[in-house]
């Protein structure tokens, strides 16, 4: 029994080991390891950088809200989008777009008409007030007369009575005439006081009245009208997110939504701060259309944002890039998503190998390559690298075998082509020297150096390779 069962335990490990060998024969292995490898290659390298984006429309015409909201005067600063047509209605000039909450409007016409009713009564009580102080200083202006000739009358009088009662009768005649003038001369201010307080009060009436006239023209607009012939598009409001209704449109963002031009098309998109220093304007593009995946469009990059942003949602960094189509379709419509790959460099003949096959140790990048039937650690200089290739500038021929994984004995192994980084060292030190160079002499054009000042334009040295692969 025993005799018969051990072919059952033998043949499925001979089975192993057959395949083990006839897999092991078909890689290129030079030790104990199983590695993976690949030859390096030779051949048109094209550098991209690959990203996804949103179509757009180059121009377009703004539909946004009332001008009357801005007025100051009004006190909106915000107001909320209750009605909108569905997205990608056509629509003729004049036809109705969007409304506007007429409720806050109707809240600041209320209010409007109860100051102009306070204002009207104020005014009218200006003009009452006036009449009736005016009055009464007339009445007193008149009294003052009257004594100062009562008291002219006594002064002739007293011709015939003693000069104590003809002193005392002039000083009475003096001090009636004093209080006329006074009089008078309080007369005058209170009458220009009478006549700046029924003008400011008039000034109310004509504020409020012209507040009410705002209102009422900002009312008759809250009903929002599209400008020109178009297929409405939304717009976005602060926080990224499409307006539609409920949502809150401002003075300060005040797009509601837009008419794009169809005819020229453009696709916005966002590179990463690692990427952003591989695109330049006038660089070829080639746009995918999501929604028609048969479809792809030539392009060409017409500008790269100088300052980076942080996008909702998101923690990167990241630079806006706009890239033109250089054709356009009656299918494409704006807010449609795009893939883009950028090309960045083209190469005609260049050796190149997978990014995978590249490790680094500090400064040093290197690859594991197969010599004399072992591993050994090689030093390359790098190039430029598209989304899994990497040119070799030196270091690797065609033909010759790379490690896509580290050897189990990797610490035992010595590094070759310490020429080559001795080479980008040197190129490197020369590099910073220059720039040093460069700094000392704008430094010394500057006068007031010495004192702290700051020059204006700062040089920017070029970046040194250090033995790392240009990104």
């Amino acid at each position: 029994m025993k005799q018969f069962l051990r072919p059952v335990y033998y043949v499925p490990a001979l089975i192993v080991l057959a395949i083990a060998l006839i897999w092991s024969m078909g890689r290129s292995v030079v030790s104990d390891d199983i590695m993976i490898s690949v030859p390096v290659e030779k051949g048109p390298f094209v550098a991209k950088v690959i990203s996804t984006g949103q179509l757009q429309a180059e121009n377009a015409t703004s539909i946004e809200v009332p001008s009357a909201l801005s007025g100051r005067s009004l006190g909106i600063y915000e107001i909320q989008v209750t009605d909108i047509v569905e997205e990608g209605t056509v629509v003729d000039s004049g036809d109705f777009v969007a409304s506007l909450d007429h409720s806050a409007v109707d809240e600041l016409m209320t209010e409007a008409r109860d100051e102009l009713e306070e204002a009207l009564q104020g005014y009218e009580d200006a003009k009452i007030d006036t009449n009736i102080n005016m009055s009464n200083l007339r009445d007193g202006l008149l009294d003052a007369r009257v004594t100062v000739e009562e008291k002219k009358l006594v002064v002739e009088q007293s011709i015939y009575e003693s000069p104590a009662v003809q002193r005392q009768a002039n000083l009475d005649l003096e001090r009636a005439q004093r209080d006329l003038e006074q009089s008078l001369r309080n007369y005058d201010l209170k009458k220009q006081q009478a006549a700046y307080d029924v003008q400011r009060a008039g000034e109310e009436v004509r504020k409020s009245r012209e507040r009410i006239d705002e209102i009422e023209t900002l009312f008759d607009a809250l009903d929002v009208k599209a400008p020109k012939p178009g297929m409405v598009i939304y717009s976005y409001d602060r926080f990224g997110n499409k307006i539609q209704a409920g949502s809150t449109v401002s003075r300060w963002s005040p797009t509601i939504a837009q008419l794009p031009d169809l005819s020229s098309m453009i696709s916005k998109t966002f590179i990463n701060e690692i990427d952003i220093s591989k695109i330049k304007p006038a660089q070829q593009a080639r746009i995918g259309i999501d929604a028609f995946p048969e479809k792809s469009f030539d392009g060409q990059v017409v500008s790269v944002a100088n300052i980076g942003q942080v996008l909702p949602e998101g923690d990167a960094k990241v630079f806006e890039v706009i890239i033109k189509l250089n054709s356009t379709d009656p299918d494409l419509r704006p807010a449609m998503t795009t893939s883009n790959q950028i090309t960045t460099d083209s190469i005609p003949d260049a050796v190149f190998i997978p990014l995978e096959g590249v490790f680094k140790n500090d400064s040093l990048q290197y690859v594991f390559m197969s010599k004399d039937g072992e591993w050994t650690k090689q030093i390359i200089d790098s190039g430029a690298e598209n989304a899994n290739y990497v040119v070799v500038e030196k270091g690797l021929e065609p033909g010759m075998e790379i490690a896509l994984t580290k050897p189990s004995n990797v610490e035992e192994l010595s590094f070759e082509g310490l020429d080559i980084y001795e080479a980008l060292k040197k190129e490197a030190e020369q590099e910073a020297k220059k720039e040093q160079e460069m700094k000392e002499k704008a430094k010394r054009k500057k006068p007031g150096m010495e004192r702290g000042e700051r020059p204006e334009g700062g040089m920017r040295g070029q970046d040194g390779r250090n033995g790392r692969r240009s990104q």
